[in-house]
């Protein structure tokens, strides 16, 4: 047993989020709880991840046991019942899920109009899960605004006084149920006060602000991006609070889990590949033009995007440069959900149909990972415009599938792509640095131009797949993160 499993014993990590795959998803934050978590137990950490049960989850098929029902918080004067149904997702790892249909018996994840009330009540149900059962755990680890509140809750608390918490900001746009740029003055949460248990209160407590406000270790998921929401560019809000706290902010890149997303082994592609058989990398090319009606041709250009149609992931700069791409002899596919800002969805529809035979646009209600998967193996290049980016785990997926990323210089885009340099041949990908239209129409056109020698661009592409960006290193980053954690919560013990 190595050293690590040895201090693994009956130390006991909690995450709490509000999304984990393969259960739930809308973005990036299910896929890093799940390979940190994978990580963590292959270390021998007894690992617990809280999430809630959502209609939709009911119908998957898997295995679940009820191993708690009829337990009570009470939030104001109304009490409210909850079950805690348990699923195996790894050796020394389970996920408990959080049961009440009112709460999220729903099919959504978000967008509720009672959001505020039902991560708060999520979060006092996790905690009361515990202390009926009776576990103590040396960490809890919250993932954004759906977990902000624990902290809070157990400040003060005798039963959790040897638990230390860490508030992980995968998004800091996102600090509760209402856009913090929106709630009037007289109704912003200072985050100081007593917690309010007023329903119609709750929806404008920003969780955040108290995730880092009493959490005794706030991260971010890429080392430039703790620098930046320190300032008032990215801090959306708390940049002062953040500075107040700034010996307490560190940044951990994410990483990915290369037993889900490797072309070798991938079962949502067409043939798998990996950097010695490269050949097979066309084949899905003409496989994913046959299925989403495109011309099919091993040699034309074809660049994929795959995310939210939102602003903050740069759709707008996408918007303005449409017309003058696909006037060029190259093809797009645009994948992702119908959670968008619905004018992209539609500029995005109407412009496929013009261009039927250059772009195609596949959106689901969920995120279609399967169609992910395809878009990966088949493309040349992908696309990251976001105009911020706390991380970003599709670059790095994007690289281990030979597709070359074109980003904009933010965050852990900046962390973890570097401009290709034809003459030295150094570099992975593509890089803009101010965020406009025109630095992202020249970093396209560079990518195009390079495509044409044919020798340098399967070099970039070979070397570009044996890259790592593995969960080891981050995984034991955030173990040394616990143990700051737990020595800053055993000096402020009451």
């Amino acid at each position: 047993m190595n050293n690590l499993q040895n201090k693994a014993k009956k130390f006991t990590i909690c995450h709490v989020t509000s999304q984990i795959t393969p259960f739930s998803k809308t973005g990036g934050m299910a896929d890093v709880v799940n390979a940190l978590s994978r990580k963590q137990s292959q270390f021998k950490y007894n690992v617990m991840i809280f999430s809630p049960y959502y209609g939709f989850i009911k119908k998957k098929e898997f295995e679940r046991e009820t191993i708690a029902k009829n337990l009570k918080v009470k939030i104001g004067e109304k009490k409210y019942t909850f079950a805690i149904k348990k699923v195996k997702l790894f050796d020394n790892a389970n996920v408990y899920f959080v049961c009440n249909d009112k709460m999220f018996g729903s099919h959504k994840i978000y967008g509720t109009g009672f959001d505020g009330l039902r991560f708060y009540f999520f979060e006092l149900a996790i905690l009361q899960f515990l202390r009926h059962k009776n576990i103590v755990p040396q960490i809890i680890h919250c993932h954004d605004w759906h977990a902000g509140l624990i902290p809070n809750f157990i400040k003060k608390s005798k039963f959790f006084k040897k638990t230390a918490t860490i508030f992980t900001i995968h998004n800091l746009i996102f600090q509760g149920p209402k856009n913090w740029w929106e709630i009037p003055s007289e109704k912003k949460d200072s985050g100081r006060n007593t917690l309010t248990t007023d329903r119609e209160k709750i929806e404008y407590l920003n969780f955040t602000k108290r995730g880092i406000l009493y959490s005794d270790i706030i991260n971010t998921v890429s080392e430039r991006h703790a620098k930046e929401i320190l300032t008032a560019k990215y801090g959306q809000g708390l940049e002062k609070i953040l500075k107040k706290r700034k010996e307490d902010v560190y940044g951990i890149i994410n990483g990915i889990d290369y037993k889900v997303h490797n072309p070798k082994i991938d079962k949502y592609i067409y043939r798998k590949y990996d950097w010695d058989t490269l050949r097979h990398k066309k084949i899905n090319k003409i496989e994913l033009q046959k299925e989403l009606k495109l011309k099919e041709s091993e040699d034309v250009p074809l660049i994929g995007f795959s995310n939210r149609l939102s602003e903050q992931k740069g759709i707008v700069l996408l918007q303005k440069v449409m017309n003058t791409l696909l006037k060029l002899d190259l093809q797009f596919v645009i994948i992702g959900d119908r959670c968008g800002t619905k004018e992209y969805i539609n500029f995005f529809k109407k412009i496929a149909k013009k261009y039927h035979d250059k772009l195609a646009v596949y959106l689901k209600s969920r995120f279609p990972e399967n169609m992910e998967s395809k878009m990966f193996a088949a493309s040349d290049m992908f696309l990251m415009p976001s105009r911020f980016e706390p991380c970003g785990i599709s670059q790095m997926k994007s690289l281990r599938y030979g597709s070359i990323p074109i980003v904009h210089k933010t965050g852990g885009l900046s962390d973890t792509i570097e401009n290709f340099d034809p003459r030295t041949r150094h570099g992975n990908g593509f890089v803009f640095d101010s965020y406009n239209e025109q630095e992202f129409l020249c970093a396209i056109i560079r990518a195009l131009e390079n495509y044409k020698y044919p020798n340098s661009w399967e070099y970039l592409t070979w070397r570009s797949m044996k890259l790592s960006f593995s969960w080891e290193l981050p995984a034991k980053k955030y173990l040394q993160l616990y143990k700051i954690a737990i020595k800053k919560n055993n000096n402020k013990q009451f």
